[in-house]
């Protein structure tokens, strides 16, 4: 191997945040996010918030009927341990995903008489066309504000101020900036603004400082009352991990010109029951150790956004039919699949053309040693190969994509089939590992088949530099020319254009011998790919019309 072959995974590492694109994409359909979220959580994402008692429980009693309102209600999980509570409070509750409204209104505690469910979003709808105006005693707002875009907050807040009444109060807890999970998004591509993030299923999340958050309620008309910045380590003791939660606690009053109680001196450093309480400006060194026999929101949701830890639902089986088979195939879900940063969990346009070539022209692999590069955790060309193929090794450097590909190898394949595919981990370059390949293999592979593998324009040397390492050596003169060891590449062209490409196959002694685009008259295929194709191919099984295929051999 040269010296500037590099170990590489074959997924970018910048860390440029989210496109323009995106973040408008995530502002204009948060309702639809949020909706899909319900749909695939249902009422197991939060779990019931019974501290709301001990934090707040002198709010919700006094003298006379008491009238709440829960923004973001969710699945009620504050809506229904409060009026379990407390027999005297009415509770308004709405949310912009309208599952959610219907998981309040379809709980078994619920009934009209206690309850008033409705969707509404505050950045757009008129709270007071629903609740009458100056009506309401106390807001509750938890773990809320959070989801929607700072820009559109004060909006929120003013149309909370129509229905609250003066000297009302607002009850507040969310993400404060710290929290773990905001680190572990910030090194994710996922930052979509200053203290402002998207998580892998489209919905957002902001992190707020003491000074940001008491300035928007300020200049919204609402004093602080209660302010503080809090701190709770969760173990799970049987993954070893620790979890750091940071969040604000807070209770604001609409003042409407009444005089504010609030001591600016002690913002901050208000008194919470059964917290930890810390100065925002605290540095970590001088922060007290973790609190006990607290209660904090947390699901394996959270842990997803967190450690990567996924929720036992964030596979989804897709089902791919090639000629006389059907493989059943996990995925990472599509909600994930547009921030995950390896591009191995999903299924690629491109291997499902590869692997229905390899269906209808089993002559390809027949009887030989078959090599997959970047296989991902589908992995159907190898399988589409390995019915005619005397040995398949399929290989991806992630460890994640990996683990997914040797289950759905399993479960679709049978033996004779099974014993022939061996899956490995292989990152190009990495000489170790393509040792081990050749373990597996000494005499080389016959053919190489690559999909969607050159879109990295660091990936390109050490992916030709690999698979000349693996590829048999060239027997001339003993066959035709489509029986010579041959390394397959099926593409969309991205990052990586087809100059650059030929330029480092050439560099590591490839040539291209053909190439095809389906749909383009001005790039036909010379005979070896066209063979491969019948004239109501078009139509039936290229699932791409951007997809291009190269063949190349060893000079």
């Amino acid at each position: 191997m040269e010296e500037e072959t590099q170990k590489i995974q074959i997924y970018s590492t910048c860390n440029t945040g989210v496109s323009s694109y995106w973040r408008d994409k995530y502002e204009r359909e948060a309702k639809k996010y949020w909706d899909v979220f319900y749909k695939r959580h249902q009422d197991k994402f939060f779990k019931d918030r019974h501290y709301l008692d001990k934090e707040w429980g002198h709010y919700f009693t006094g003298a006379g009927k008491k009238d709440i309102l829960e923004i973001g209600c969710g699945a009620g999980n504050t809506i229904f341990p409060l009026i379990a509570t407390y027999p005297d409070i009415f509770v308004h509750a709405c949310d912009f995903s309208p599952r959610a409204v219907n998981l309040v209104k379809t709980h078994k505690e619920f009934t009209e008489t206690r309850v008033s469910a409705f969707v509404c979003d505050l950045t757009a709808d008129d709270l007071s066309k629903q609740i009458s105006p100056s009506s309401i005693d106390i807001v509750t707002m938890i773990f809320v504000l959070s989801a929607v875009s700072p820009e559109n907050m004060p909006l929120v807040l003013q149309n909370i101020r129509k229905v609250l009444k003066p000297g009302g109060y607002v009850l507040f807890r969310d993400y404060a900036i710290g929290d773990l999970a905001q680190e572990r998004l910030t090194g994710k591509d996922q930052k979509i603004s200053e203290n402002f993030y998207v998580r892998g299923d489209g919905t957002r999340a902001f992190y707020f400082s003491n000074d940001f958050l008491t300035s928007s309620f300020k200049e919204n008309g609402f004093d602080v009352e209660e302010l503080g910045l809090c701190c709770k380590q969760v173990e799970n003791r049987s993954r070893e991990l620790v979890m750091n939660r940071r969040w604000v606690q807070a209770v604001f009053r609409f003042s409407d010109g009444m005089n504010s109680s609030f001591c600016e001196e002690t913002s901050g450093k208000a008194n919470l029951i059964g917290q930890e309480v810390v100065d925002p400006h605290a540095a970590e060194s001088d922060l007290k150790g973790p609190v006990n026999n607290f209660e904090v929101d947390i699901s394996d949701g959270l842990a997803f956004d967190m450690f990567g830890i996924s929720p036992s639902d964030d596979k989804e089986m897709i089902e791919v039919n090639l000629k006389g088979c059907s493989f059943k195939i996990k995925v990472l879900s599509k909600e994930y699949q547009h921030t995950c940063k390896s591009t191995g969990l999903m299924l690629w346009e491109s291997a499902r053309l590869m692997a229905a070539v390899l269906a209808r022209n089993p002559t390809i692999v027949a009887g030989k040693r078959v090599l997959e590069l970047g296989s991902g955790c589908a992995g159907i060309c190898s399988m589409a190969a390995v019915g005619s193929a005397d040995l398949v090794v399929a290989t991806d450097g992630d460890r994640k994509a990996l683990d997914l590909l040797s289950e759905n190898v399993t479960s679709n394949l049978r033996p004779p089939d099974l014993g022939k595919l061996i899956t490995k981990r292989l990152e190009w370059g990495n000489r170790d590992h393509i040792e081990a390949i050749k373990d597996e293999n000494i005499g080389g592979f016959e053919v190489i088949l690559g999909t969607d593998v050159t879109y990295v324009a660091e990936a390109i040397l050490p992916l030709f530099a690999t698979a000349k390492e693996l590829i048999s050596p060239s027997n001339k003169g003993t066959g035709e020319e489509d029986q010579q060891p041959a390394l397959i590449l099926c593409h969309v062209f991205r990052r990586v254009d087809e100059p650059s490409i030929l330029s480092a196959a050439s560099r590591y002694g490839f040539r291209l011998v053909d190439k095809w685009a389906t749909g383009n008259p001005a790039y036909p295929s010379k005979s070896i790919i066209s063979s491969w194709f019948g004239k109501d191919d078009s139509e039936n099984h290229i699932p791409c019309s951007a997809l291009n295929i190269m063949y190349f051999q060893v000079e």
